[in-house]
Protein backbone atom coordinates (compact mmCIF):
# COMPACT_ATOMS: atom_id res chain seq x y z
CA UNK A 1 0.00 0.00 0.00
CA UNK A 2 1.38 3.10 -0.90
CA UNK A 3 1.64 6.10 1.33
CA UNK A 4 -0.12 9.40 0.32
CA UNK A 5 3.47 11.15 0.03
CA UNK A 6 4.76 7.86 -2.12
CA UNK A 7 1.70 8.21 -4.60
CA UNK A 8 1.92 11.80 -5.24
CA UNK A 9 5.26 10.88 -5.94
CA UNK A 10 4.12 8.43 -8.29
CA UNK A 11 1.93 10.73 -10.12
CA UNK A 12 4.09 13.66 -10.48
CA UNK A 13 6.49 11.09 -12.82
CA UNK A 14 3.33 9.83 -14.24
CA UNK A 15 2.80 13.06 -15.50
CA UNK A 16 6.22 13.80 -16.79
CA UNK A 17 5.55 11.02 -18.98
CA UNK A 18 2.08 12.33 -20.37
CA UNK A 19 3.69 15.21 -20.97
CA UNK A 20 6.69 14.04 -22.85
CA UNK A 21 4.41 11.85 -24.71
CA UNK A 22 1.62 13.83 -25.74
CA UNK A 23 2.56 16.84 -27.17
CA UNK A 24 1.80 17.29 -30.74
CA UNK A 25 3.87 19.58 -32.66
CA UNK A 26 1.75 22.59 -33.71
CA UNK A 27 3.17 22.83 -36.87
CA UNK A 28 1.91 19.69 -37.77
CA UNK A 29 -1.75 21.04 -37.64
CA UNK A 30 -1.26 23.90 -40.27
CA UNK A 31 0.85 20.92 -42.66
CA UNK A 32 -2.70 18.55 -42.61
CA UNK A 33 -5.27 21.42 -42.51
CA UNK A 34 -6.90 20.11 -39.64
CA UNK A 35 -9.91 21.94 -38.49
CA UNK A 36 -8.85 22.66 -34.68
CA UNK A 37 -11.99 22.83 -32.87
CA UNK A 38 -14.13 22.40 -35.80
CA UNK A 39 -13.32 25.76 -37.37
CA UNK A 40 -11.70 26.98 -40.22
CA UNK A 41 -8.61 29.40 -40.35
CA UNK A 42 -11.22 32.16 -39.70
CA UNK A 43 -13.07 30.99 -36.35
CA UNK A 44 -15.96 29.99 -38.62
CA UNK A 45 -17.58 26.29 -37.93
CA UNK A 46 -16.57 24.04 -39.79
CA UNK A 47 -20.76 22.50 -41.40
CA UNK A 48 -20.86 19.20 -39.62
CA UNK A 49 -25.06 19.09 -39.92
CA UNK A 50 -28.00 20.65 -40.71
CA UNK A 51 -30.51 21.56 -38.73
CA UNK A 52 -34.36 23.60 -38.50
CA UNK A 53 -34.30 23.78 -34.69
CA UNK A 54 -32.46 27.09 -34.22
CA UNK A 55 -30.45 29.90 -36.46
CA UNK A 56 -27.81 31.87 -35.35
CA UNK A 57 -26.63 34.53 -37.97
CA UNK A 58 -23.53 36.84 -37.41
CA UNK A 59 -22.67 37.54 -40.85
CA UNK A 60 -24.00 37.72 -44.21
CA UNK A 61 -22.21 36.89 -47.67
CA UNK A 62 -21.88 39.93 -50.21
CA UNK A 63 -19.97 39.64 -53.59
CA UNK A 64 -18.21 36.65 -51.92
CA UNK A 65 -17.09 37.72 -48.76
CA UNK A 66 -18.31 37.92 -45.34
CA UNK A 67 -19.84 40.85 -43.79
CA UNK A 68 -20.42 41.40 -40.13
CA UNK A 69 -24.27 42.13 -39.27
CA UNK A 70 -25.98 42.78 -35.65
CA UNK A 71 -26.38 38.98 -34.52
CA UNK A 72 -29.60 37.45 -34.98
CA UNK A 73 -31.23 34.56 -33.41
CA UNK A 74 -33.92 32.35 -34.36
CA UNK A 75 -36.21 29.64 -32.73
CA UNK A 76 -37.64 27.24 -35.29
CA UNK A 77 -38.06 30.49 -37.73
CA UNK A 78 -38.91 33.08 -35.20
CA UNK A 79 -36.37 35.70 -34.46
CA UNK A 80 -36.12 35.96 -30.35
CA UNK A 81 -36.55 39.51 -30.51
CA UNK A 82 -40.09 38.79 -31.81
CA UNK A 83 -40.63 36.22 -29.26
CA UNK A 84 -39.42 38.38 -25.93
CA UNK A 85 -41.28 40.74 -27.24
CA UNK A 86 -44.08 38.90 -27.61
CA UNK A 87 -43.89 37.47 -24.44
CA UNK A 88 -43.62 40.94 -21.90
CA UNK A 89 -45.87 40.90 -19.51
CA UNK A 90 -46.17 37.12 -19.16
CA UNK A 91 -43.71 34.47 -16.90
CA UNK A 92 -44.51 31.64 -19.22
CA UNK A 93 -42.50 32.60 -22.60
CA UNK A 94 -40.34 29.70 -21.49
CA UNK A 95 -43.02 26.86 -21.43
CA UNK A 96 -44.30 28.84 -24.83
CA UNK A 97 -40.52 28.30 -26.45
CA UNK A 98 -40.09 24.62 -25.25
CA UNK A 99 -43.12 23.90 -26.54
CA UNK A 100 -42.06 25.59 -30.02
CA UNK A 101 -38.39 24.04 -30.06
CA UNK A 102 -39.93 20.47 -29.88
CA UNK A 103 -43.08 20.84 -32.21
CA UNK A 104 -41.98 23.62 -34.59
CA UNK A 105 -45.25 25.88 -33.88
CA UNK A 106 -45.39 28.51 -30.85
CA UNK A 107 -48.78 27.18 -29.01
CA UNK A 108 -52.50 28.28 -29.16
CA UNK A 109 -53.86 29.08 -25.43
CA UNK A 110 -55.62 26.20 -25.41
CA UNK A 111 -52.51 23.75 -26.15
CA UNK A 112 -50.13 26.16 -23.63
CA UNK A 113 -52.77 25.64 -20.60
CA UNK A 114 -52.88 21.93 -21.36
CA UNK A 115 -48.86 21.65 -22.13
CA UNK A 116 -48.28 23.47 -18.78
CA UNK A 117 -50.31 21.44 -16.83
CA UNK A 118 -48.42 18.39 -18.71
CA UNK A 119 -45.30 19.99 -17.16
CA UNK A 120 -46.58 20.64 -13.91
CA UNK A 121 -47.90 17.02 -13.38
CA UNK A 122 -44.54 15.94 -13.98
CA UNK A 123 -42.47 18.38 -11.75
CA UNK A 124 -42.03 16.03 -9.18
CA UNK A 125 -39.20 13.65 -8.48
CA UNK A 126 -39.58 9.75 -7.31
CA UNK A 127 -41.14 9.10 -4.05
CA UNK A 128 -37.30 9.40 -1.56
CA UNK A 129 -35.19 10.84 -4.35
CA UNK A 130 -34.40 13.93 -2.51
CA UNK A 131 -33.86 11.88 0.56
CA UNK A 132 -31.87 9.06 -1.12
CA UNK A 133 -29.98 10.43 -4.28
CA UNK A 134 -29.71 14.28 -3.91
CA UNK A 135 -29.56 14.40 0.22
CA UNK A 136 -27.03 11.51 0.82
CA UNK A 137 -24.73 12.41 -1.33
CA UNK A 138 -24.24 16.35 -1.33
CA UNK A 139 -21.86 17.93 -3.87
CA UNK A 140 -19.95 21.26 -3.81
CA UNK A 141 -20.92 21.85 -7.56
CA UNK A 142 -24.36 21.62 -8.45
CA UNK A 143 -23.71 20.44 -11.90
CA UNK A 144 -22.23 16.98 -10.78
CA UNK A 145 -25.75 16.45 -8.82
CA UNK A 146 -27.86 16.69 -11.78
CA UNK A 147 -25.26 14.70 -13.98
CA UNK A 148 -25.50 12.08 -11.09
CA UNK A 149 -29.38 12.10 -10.80
CA UNK A 150 -29.94 12.36 -14.50
CA UNK A 151 -28.06 8.84 -14.59
CA UNK A 152 -30.22 7.86 -11.75
CA UNK A 153 -32.98 8.63 -13.15
CA UNK A 154 -32.17 5.53 -15.67
CA UNK A 155 -33.04 3.59 -12.96
CA UNK A 156 -36.59 4.60 -12.25
CA UNK A 157 -37.32 4.28 -15.87
CA UNK A 158 -39.55 1.11 -17.18
CA UNK A 159 -37.70 1.48 -20.75
CA UNK A 160 -34.96 3.51 -20.28
CA UNK A 161 -33.09 2.38 -23.45
CA UNK A 162 -36.03 2.67 -26.32
CA UNK A 163 -34.95 5.31 -28.24
CA UNK A 164 -38.14 5.28 -30.43
CA UNK A 165 -39.51 8.74 -30.85
CA UNK A 166 -42.28 8.97 -28.49
CA UNK A 167 -40.45 7.34 -25.50
CA UNK A 168 -37.61 9.83 -26.21
CA UNK A 169 -40.30 12.72 -25.98
CA UNK A 170 -41.52 11.35 -22.32
CA UNK A 171 -38.40 11.28 -20.75
CA UNK A 172 -37.29 14.95 -22.06
CA UNK A 173 -40.97 16.14 -20.54
CA UNK A 174 -39.85 14.68 -17.42
CA UNK A 175 -36.00 15.64 -17.42
CA UNK A 176 -37.68 19.47 -18.65
CA UNK A 177 -39.78 19.56 -15.29
CA UNK A 178 -37.56 17.88 -13.02
CA UNK A 179 -34.17 19.84 -13.88
CA UNK A 180 -35.45 22.75 -12.10
CA UNK A 181 -35.96 20.06 -8.56
CA UNK A 182 -32.80 18.42 -8.72
CA UNK A 183 -30.84 22.09 -9.13
CA UNK A 184 -32.48 23.44 -6.29
CA UNK A 185 -32.85 20.58 -4.10
CA UNK A 186 -29.03 19.76 -5.18
CA UNK A 187 -28.27 23.63 -3.54
CA UNK A 188 -29.87 23.49 -0.48
CA UNK A 189 -28.42 20.04 0.14
CA UNK A 190 -25.01 21.46 -0.94
CA UNK A 191 -25.72 24.26 1.67
CA UNK A 192 -26.51 22.18 4.46
CA UNK A 193 -23.32 20.08 4.56
CA UNK A 194 -20.74 22.49 3.47
CA UNK A 195 -21.70 25.81 4.39
CA UNK A 196 -23.91 24.66 7.88
CA UNK A 197 -27.00 26.37 6.83
CA UNK A 198 -30.36 25.45 7.15
CA UNK A 199 -32.11 22.99 5.04
CA UNK A 200 -34.90 24.23 3.81
CA UNK A 201 -36.64 22.35 0.80
CA UNK A 202 -40.70 23.67 -0.83
CA UNK A 203 -42.57 21.83 -2.88
CA UNK A 204 -42.80 23.27 -6.26
CA UNK A 205 -46.68 24.58 -7.37
CA UNK A 206 -47.72 23.21 -10.37
CA UNK A 207 -49.56 25.81 -11.51
CA UNK A 208 -46.54 28.33 -11.59
CA UNK A 209 -44.46 28.81 -14.53
CA UNK A 210 -40.96 27.57 -14.36
CA UNK A 211 -39.08 30.75 -13.49
CA UNK A 212 -41.70 31.59 -10.68
CA UNK A 213 -40.95 27.77 -9.15
CA UNK A 214 -37.09 28.25 -9.10
CA UNK A 215 -37.15 31.52 -7.43
CA UNK A 216 -40.04 29.70 -5.15
CA UNK A 217 -37.61 26.53 -4.40
CA UNK A 218 -34.88 28.75 -3.67
CA UNK A 219 -35.48 31.65 -1.07
CA UNK A 220 -36.71 30.81 2.46
CA UNK A 221 -40.21 32.62 2.10
CA UNK A 222 -40.62 31.54 -1.33
CA UNK A 223 -41.43 35.10 -2.28
CA UNK A 224 -40.47 37.14 -5.40
CA UNK A 225 -41.44 40.00 -7.14
CA UNK A 226 -43.28 39.83 -10.56
CA UNK A 227 -40.47 41.64 -12.07
CA UNK A 228 -37.98 39.14 -10.95
CA UNK A 229 -39.86 36.17 -12.26
CA UNK A 230 -40.39 37.69 -15.44
CA UNK A 231 -36.70 38.66 -15.85
CA UNK A 232 -35.89 35.27 -15.35
CA UNK A 233 -38.01 34.13 -17.61
CA UNK A 234 -36.20 36.35 -20.62
CA UNK A 235 -33.36 34.65 -19.21
CA UNK A 236 -34.51 30.86 -19.84
CA UNK A 237 -35.73 31.58 -23.19
CA UNK A 238 -32.25 33.38 -24.09
CA UNK A 239 -30.48 30.51 -23.15
CA UNK A 240 -32.71 27.32 -24.54
CA UNK A 241 -30.90 27.24 -27.90
CA UNK A 242 -28.44 28.24 -29.95
CA UNK A 243 -27.86 26.07 -33.03
CA UNK A 244 -26.59 22.58 -33.06
CA UNK A 245 -23.03 23.79 -33.12
CA UNK A 246 -22.55 24.56 -29.82
CA UNK A 247 -20.27 22.94 -27.69
CA UNK A 248 -23.01 20.79 -25.08
CA UNK A 249 -25.69 20.36 -27.87
CA UNK A 250 -23.23 19.02 -30.39
CA UNK A 251 -22.40 16.39 -27.94
CA UNK A 252 -25.89 15.96 -27.80
CA UNK A 253 -25.61 15.66 -31.42
CA UNK A 254 -22.53 13.17 -30.93
CA UNK A 255 -23.91 11.01 -28.50
CA UNK A 256 -27.29 10.46 -29.31
CA UNK A 257 -25.77 9.53 -33.11
CA UNK A 258 -24.45 6.07 -31.29
CA UNK A 259 -28.18 5.22 -30.43
CA UNK A 260 -27.52 5.57 -26.33
CA UNK A 261 -30.09 6.30 -24.04
CA UNK A 262 -31.65 9.79 -23.13
CA UNK A 263 -30.33 9.68 -19.71
CA UNK A 264 -26.59 9.63 -20.86
CA UNK A 265 -26.84 11.50 -23.98
CA UNK A 266 -28.17 14.80 -21.01
CA UNK A 267 -25.61 13.39 -18.58
CA UNK A 268 -23.18 14.16 -21.20
CA UNK A 269 -24.26 17.20 -22.31
CA UNK A 270 -24.32 18.32 -18.81
CA UNK A 271 -20.58 17.45 -18.85
CA UNK A 272 -19.85 19.36 -21.55
CA UNK A 273 -21.78 23.15 -20.42
CA UNK A 274 -20.19 22.55 -16.64
CA UNK A 275 -16.69 22.89 -18.48
CA UNK A 276 -15.52 26.74 -18.19
CA UNK A 277 -15.13 27.49 -21.63
CA UNK A 278 -19.05 27.05 -22.45
CA UNK A 279 -21.03 27.46 -19.62
CA UNK A 280 -19.17 28.49 -16.56
CA UNK A 281 -18.42 31.71 -18.38
CA UNK A 282 -20.95 34.49 -16.81
CA UNK A 283 -19.05 33.24 -13.19
CA UNK A 284 -15.87 34.45 -14.58
CA UNK A 285 -17.25 37.73 -15.51
CA UNK A 286 -18.76 38.72 -11.96
CA UNK A 287 -15.58 37.89 -10.43
CA UNK A 288 -13.66 40.51 -13.10
CA UNK A 289 -16.19 43.03 -11.90
CA UNK A 290 -15.35 42.51 -8.25
CA UNK A 291 -11.57 43.41 -9.04
CA UNK A 292 -12.93 46.09 -11.09
CA UNK A 293 -14.74 47.24 -8.49
CA UNK A 294 -12.48 47.01 -5.85
CA UNK A 295 -9.47 48.42 -7.87
CA UNK A 296 -11.28 51.32 -9.27
CA UNK A 297 -12.26 54.19 -6.67
CA UNK A 298 -14.50 56.50 -8.92
CA UNK A 299 -17.06 54.06 -11.15
CA UNK A 300 -17.90 56.90 -13.04
CA UNK A 301 -14.23 57.79 -13.96
CA UNK A 302 -13.72 56.39 -17.36
CA UNK A 303 -10.10 57.03 -17.58
CA UNK A 304 -9.56 54.94 -14.62
CA UNK A 305 -11.41 52.17 -15.73
CA UNK A 306 -9.97 52.31 -19.08
CA UNK A 307 -6.67 52.13 -17.34
CA UNK A 308 -7.83 49.15 -15.41
CA UNK A 309 -8.77 47.27 -18.27
CA UNK A 310 -5.72 47.97 -20.23
CA UNK A 311 -3.98 46.19 -17.39
CA UNK A 312 -6.19 43.22 -18.44
CA UNK A 313 -5.65 43.20 -21.65
CA UNK A 314 -1.54 43.21 -20.54
CA UNK A 315 -2.11 40.19 -18.37
CA UNK A 316 -0.92 42.67 -15.06
CA UNK A 317 -4.60 42.57 -12.97
CA UNK A 318 -7.03 40.42 -12.41
CA UNK A 319 -6.32 36.50 -13.48
CA UNK A 320 -3.45 37.68 -16.32
CA UNK A 321 -5.21 36.12 -18.72
CA UNK A 322 -5.33 38.77 -21.09
CA UNK A 323 -9.02 38.42 -21.64
CA UNK A 324 -12.06 40.93 -20.06
CA UNK A 325 -13.93 38.25 -19.72
CA UNK A 326 -17.83 38.72 -21.22
CA UNK A 327 -16.77 40.59 -24.36
CA UNK A 328 -16.20 38.57 -27.74
CA UNK A 329 -18.13 35.60 -29.54
CA UNK A 330 -17.16 33.18 -32.37
CA UNK A 331 -20.32 34.07 -34.36
CA UNK A 332 -21.33 37.62 -33.23
CA UNK A 333 -19.54 40.53 -34.14
CA UNK A 334 -21.63 43.76 -34.28
CA UNK A 335 -24.18 42.23 -31.39
CA UNK A 336 -25.53 39.82 -29.69
CA UNK A 337 -29.20 39.64 -29.74
CA UNK A 338 -28.97 37.77 -26.53
CA UNK A 339 -26.89 40.29 -24.55
CA UNK A 340 -28.64 43.24 -26.22
CA UNK A 341 -32.41 41.90 -24.87
CA UNK A 342 -30.78 41.18 -21.07
CA UNK A 343 -29.14 44.71 -20.88
CA UNK A 344 -32.58 46.09 -21.07
CA UNK A 345 -33.56 43.44 -18.63
CA UNK A 346 -30.73 44.49 -15.98
CA UNK A 347 -31.34 48.16 -16.49
CA UNK A 348 -35.24 47.65 -14.90
CA UNK A 349 -34.26 45.19 -12.50
CA UNK A 350 -31.53 47.30 -11.10
CA UNK A 351 -33.91 50.47 -10.87
CA UNK A 352 -35.99 47.91 -8.43
CA UNK A 353 -33.48 46.69 -6.86
CA UNK A 354 -31.10 50.21 -6.02
CA UNK A 355 -28.41 48.77 -8.46
CA UNK A 356 -28.33 51.53 -11.11
CA UNK A 357 -25.02 52.94 -10.44
CA UNK A 358 -23.90 49.23 -10.83
CA UNK A 359 -25.62 48.77 -13.96
CA UNK A 360 -23.86 51.83 -15.72
CA UNK A 361 -20.16 50.55 -14.79
CA UNK A 362 -21.28 47.22 -16.71
CA UNK A 363 -22.02 49.91 -19.93
CA UNK A 364 -19.11 51.78 -19.75
CA UNK A 365 -16.75 48.34 -19.47
CA UNK A 366 -18.81 47.43 -21.84
CA UNK A 367 -18.15 50.32 -24.05
CA UNK A 368 -14.84 50.97 -23.35
CA UNK A 369 -13.65 47.45 -23.56
CA UNK A 370 -15.21 47.45 -27.25
CA UNK A 371 -12.53 50.02 -28.56
CA UNK A 372 -9.78 48.49 -26.07
CA UNK A 373 -10.00 45.33 -27.64
CA UNK A 374 -10.14 46.07 -31.34
CA UNK A 375 -7.41 48.70 -30.90
CA UNK A 376 -4.87 46.22 -28.62
CA UNK A 377 -5.50 43.38 -30.45
CA UNK A 378 -5.45 45.03 -34.16
CA UNK A 379 -8.70 43.76 -35.01
CA UNK A 380 -10.82 44.42 -38.32
CA UNK A 381 -13.50 43.33 -37.22
CA UNK A 382 -16.10 44.67 -34.60
CA UNK A 383 -16.37 42.90 -31.20
CA UNK A 384 -19.45 42.83 -29.22
CA UNK A 385 -20.53 41.77 -24.99
CA UNK A 386 -22.13 38.06 -25.76
CA UNK A 387 -24.70 37.21 -23.37
CA UNK A 388 -22.59 36.39 -20.70
CA UNK A 389 -21.88 39.53 -19.48
CA UNK A 390 -24.86 41.12 -18.44
CA UNK A 391 -26.49 37.63 -17.18
CA UNK A 392 -24.51 37.05 -14.02
CA UNK A 393 -25.24 40.63 -12.78
CA UNK A 394 -29.00 39.73 -13.59
CA UNK A 395 -28.71 36.48 -11.39
CA UNK A 396 -26.83 38.51 -8.53
CA UNK A 397 -29.79 40.92 -8.54
CA UNK A 398 -32.53 37.84 -8.23
CA UNK A 399 -30.46 36.45 -5.41
CA UNK A 400 -29.26 33.72 -7.42
CA UNK A 401 -26.19 32.25 -5.55
CA UNK A 402 -23.05 31.51 -8.24
CA UNK A 403 -23.19 27.79 -7.44
CA UNK A 404 -26.51 28.06 -9.71
CA UNK A 405 -25.43 30.37 -12.68
CA UNK A 406 -24.72 27.52 -14.89
CA UNK A 407 -27.53 25.04 -13.26
CA UNK A 408 -29.84 27.73 -14.25
CA UNK A 409 -28.13 27.75 -17.90
CA UNK A 410 -28.75 23.98 -17.84
CA UNK A 411 -32.78 24.09 -17.23
CA UNK A 412 -33.36 26.41 -19.84
CA UNK A 413 -31.07 24.63 -22.45
CA UNK A 414 -32.37 21.13 -21.33
CA UNK A 415 -35.05 21.66 -23.96
CA UNK A 416 -33.02 22.45 -26.87
CA UNK A 417 -30.85 19.48 -26.34
CA UNK A 418 -34.28 17.38 -26.47
CA UNK A 419 -35.11 19.10 -29.23
CA UNK A 420 -31.85 18.43 -31.01
CA UNK A 421 -31.68 14.77 -29.67
CA UNK A 422 -35.13 13.80 -31.51
CA UNK A 423 -34.02 15.56 -34.30
CA UNK A 424 -30.90 13.51 -34.58
CA UNK A 425 -33.21 10.28 -34.17
CA UNK A 426 -35.72 11.01 -36.64
CA UNK A 427 -33.22 11.83 -39.41
CA UNK A 428 -31.24 8.54 -38.75
CA UNK A 429 -28.01 9.96 -39.52
CA UNK A 430 -24.87 7.72 -39.61
CA UNK A 431 -22.94 7.75 -36.31
CA UNK A 432 -20.56 10.68 -35.89
CA UNK A 433 -17.21 9.81 -36.54
CA UNK A 434 -14.59 12.88 -37.73
CA UNK A 435 -11.19 11.96 -38.60
CA UNK A 436 -7.98 11.77 -36.77
CA UNK A 437 -4.70 11.67 -38.57
CA UNK A 438 -1.98 9.94 -36.36
CA UNK A 439 1.33 11.81 -36.94
CA UNK A 440 3.66 9.38 -34.08
CA UNK A 441 6.05 6.57 -34.84
CA UNK A 442 5.87 3.01 -35.35
CA UNK A 443 7.77 1.31 -32.90
CA UNK A 444 8.68 -2.42 -32.49
CA UNK A 445 7.90 -4.55 -30.10
CA UNK A 446 10.56 -5.47 -27.15
CA UNK A 447 10.14 -7.87 -24.67
CA UNK A 448 9.72 -6.59 -20.82
CA UNK A 449 13.39 -7.83 -20.08
CA UNK A 450 14.91 -5.93 -22.69
CA UNK A 451 12.99 -1.89 -22.29
CA UNK A 452 15.29 0.86 -21.44
CA UNK A 453 13.91 4.31 -20.21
Amino acid sequence: MFSNYEFNKLVDKYVEFCADSGQIDSRLYSKYDVKRGLRDSNGKGVLTGLTEISDVTGFAEKNGERIAIPGELYYQGYNVNDLISGFRGTKRGFEETVFLLLFGELPTKAQLKEFMDVIGDLRELPTDFNRDVIMKTPSANIMNTMQRCVLTLYSYDEDPDNIEVRHVLEQCLGLIARFPLIAAYGYQSYRHKFLDSSLIIHRPKPTLSTAENILRLLRTDAKYTDLEAKVLDICLVLHADHGGGNNSTFTTHVVTSSHTDTYSAVAASLGSLKGPRHGGANHKVQEMFTAIKAHISDWENEDEIRNYLNDILDKKAFDKSGLIYGMGHAVYSISDPRAVILKESARKLSEEKGKVKEFELYERVEKIAKDLIMSKRDMHKPVCANVDFYSGFVYTMLKIPAELFTPIFAIARIPGWSAHRIEELVNNGKIIRPAYKYVGKHKEYLPIEERIW
